[in-house]
């Protein structure tokens, strides 16, 4: 039996037959395709990658973790301090404006750390800011953040996590205005929104921040759901850049000349979540046994192997292997259907049970696990909506089996993933209370050693008790034509202003 299914075909002829005259350069326009279609563009209203990405392009954060060194680098701010631990004093950069011609100061960073830790504010993930209490303002370039209690992830989480907003266009049009012509410091600013279409990026010329000034002067972005319409318009010359591109197409594109394929590893990971607490009711899942069930039933290895191939791998833990936190040191379960069926007999359920299962992305992948799971008799139903619905009903308590994935936001700690669904919030379906204990020690604790301690005790019980089955790390195939100067980093984010044309 193969369980798995191939990904559906789009034909190295079919691509040959299309035109492959690509967009040049001689427009200075870069022109590339988001796969989601975004809720909005103000960065504390979304979750979706892509939303991180433009959040690199259009505004700051007070600190900028190099990609190439992994070390933290003045943006906003030139230099910052720890007072005491739970203060965090920065200098800020002088003679930065935003976008629209307003003058950076303290006030600004005062004003969007005030907005967003407002629970009224109703922010689309609090704890990407409610670590911190308030900022006060020392004089017109120094600041000091006072944080709820130490948090050793703070430059981490200010490196990519809080973009800073003008307070008097932010105070004037709010989150909706914002969403539709945001305004930042950023290497790129927004020249036009088709809100959820299409996005045009202008080169900022007065960008002063610590990442590279923009090199290729628009950046045109549609989104373009399937991947087989990108490949199509990447052919014919309606794209430049493309990526998420499935490995089996990938691997056709790599023998031609005219584009590059690059794969490259990414802090993504996957995983099934099942709802041990019973917050949609009683079900199979609130039984150790049948969670631990669905954990042998699944051939991680194969599904890696032949559909995710590249650079991904099959993970333990509930986190990505290289965040500060993250051992791969625990319980694991390897692909065994036999004793999966004991399990689930042991579990009252001999014959199996019929169940829905909930996905996202990835199609593919979520019906090759179904596959898997129908073969120890538990029948699923695949319910595929988009994310911000399926976020939305998990957060009522709803669609507690499924088919996941998180990229961290490319943060690398532990408490970018782990403590964000085993800490008692809206998308826990644990609800651990020892869990949830250990991981708010290892968050509020300056002590690296006792840190990994606490993260590791956790790790360990989420893995004991099956709350989640980690799948796999994900890799991207990006796929772009040879004028572009492009290296793709491990931390899934596109920067364009890092490009160039050759």
């Amino acid at each position: 039996m193969k369980p798995f299914l191939s990904v559906s075909a789009f034909t190295l002829a079919a691509l040959l037959s299309c035109s492959q005259a690509h967009a040049n350069k001689a427009d200075d326009t870069l022109h590339v395709a988001f796969t989601k279609e975004l809720e909005s563009l103000d960065f504390y209203y979304q979750s979706a990658r892509e939303g991180t990405i433009l959040n690199r392009q259009i505004w700051d954060g007070l600190v900028f973790r190099d990609p190439a060194t992994g070390k933290y680098v003045g943006d906003l701010a030139t230099s910052w301090k720890w007072i005491d631990d739970t203060t965090l004093e920065f200098k800020l950069r002088e003679g930065v404006k935003f976008h629209n011609g307003e003058d950076f100061d303290a006030d600004d960073v005062v004003y969007t750390v005030a907005t967003v830790t407002n629970p009224d504010s109703h922010v689309v993930t609090p704890s990407y800011v409610n670590w911190m209490k308030n900022v006060e303002k020392i004089d017109k370039y120094t600041i000091r953040i006072h944080t709820n209690g130490p948090f050793p992830a703070a430059l981490e989480y200010l490196s990519g996590l809080v973009p800073i907003y003008p307070d008097k266009y932010y105070a004037e049009v709010g989150a909706k205005g914002m969403g539709l012509k945001p305004v930042g410091t950023g290497p790129y600013m927004v020249e036009s929104v088709e809100p959820g279409k299409h996005y045009v990026l202008k080169k900022f010329d007065g960008y002063v921040g610590a990442k590279h000034k923009a090199d290729i002067g628009t950046i045109d972005i549609r989104t373009i759901p399937d991947i087989n319409t990108q490949l199509a318009e990447l052919f014919s010359g309606g794209l430049d850049l493309i990526w998420g591109v499935p490995a089996d197409q990938a691997e056709q594109m790599e023998s031609m000349d005219q584009l590059t394929v690059a794969n490259e590893s990414t802090m993504r990971i996957g995983y099934i979540v099942m709802d041990a607490a019973a917050r949609g009711g009683d079900s199979p899942f609130t039984k150790k046994e049948v969670r631990q069930a669905v954990g042998y039933a699944i051939d991680r290895k194969a599904i890696v192997e032949n559909l995710l191939k590249g650079s991904s791998e099959v993970i333990n833990s509930a986190c990505y292997p290289t965040q500060f936190g993250c051992t791969q040191d625990v319980p694991s379960y390897s692909y065994d259907p036999a004793k999966a069926k004991e399990l689930l007999a042991k579990a009252g359920y001999p014959d199996g049970f019929t169940t829905s299962f909930y996905a996202y992305r990835d199609r593919p992948y979520a019906e090759a696990m179904m596959s898997y799971l129908n073969a120890v008799g538990i029948k699923a139903d695949l319910k595929f909506l988009q994310y911000s619905a399926l976020r939305d009903m998990q957060k009522k308590g709803d669609a507690g089996f499924g088919f996941l994935t998180w990229g961290s936001n490319s943060i690398s700690d532990v408490s970018a993933i782990t403590s964000l669904f085993f800490e008692k919030g809206d998308q826990d379906f644990a609800r651990d209370d020892q869990v949830a204990e250990w991981l708010k020690a290892g968050d509020t604790t300056v002590d690296e050693a006792k840190r990994k301690e606490d993260y590791a005790k956790a790790l360990t019980k989420i893995a004991e008790e099956a709350y989640w089955i980690p799948l796999f790390s994900y890799n991207t195939n990006y796929v772009f034509t040879k004028d572009i100067d492009f290296k793709p980093t491990p931390d899934e984010i596109v920067r364009f202003f890092d490009m160039s044309w050759k």
